[in-house]
């Protein structure tokens, strides 16, 4: 299993676990973070941003050019910025911390 940390916009710090090889965003969703994922990890929105910790953003594989463009159009986009449904999990990201931005919303769960 692989720990993750997810520090919602209010501060509160959420642990979770996945296996190797999901998706950041489904290990979100799982956790109930309010990441909509529209597009279901097409990379075709950007409702899945979120903010990696600077300590971890280097061991993660480098965002595409799609991802990038992506990125754009994200509200709250910072350096250390990614999409969840890019991020798949593995060894090397065992303890990752990420940040949800506070301008992000699940529409489908309102």
């Amino acid at each position: 299993m692989v720990k993750v940390a997810f520090v919602t916009a209010e501060g509160q710090r959420v642990e979770a676990e996945g296996r190797a090889g999901d998706r950041l965003l489904e290990v979100a969703q799982a956790a109930g973070m309010p990441l909509e994922g529209t597009c279901e990890g097409q990379m075709a929105c950007s409702t899945c941003h979120v903010i990696v910790l600077r300590e971890w953003f280097d061991r993660l594989d480098p965002a595409s050019e799609d991802e990038e463009d992506m990125l754009d159009l994200a509200a709250g986009v910072r350096p250390t910025s990614r999409l969840a449904c890019q991020i798949v999990l593995g060894e090397a990201l065992d303890g990752l911390e990420v940040r949800i931005p506070g301008e992000s919303r699940d529409m489908q769960r309102r």
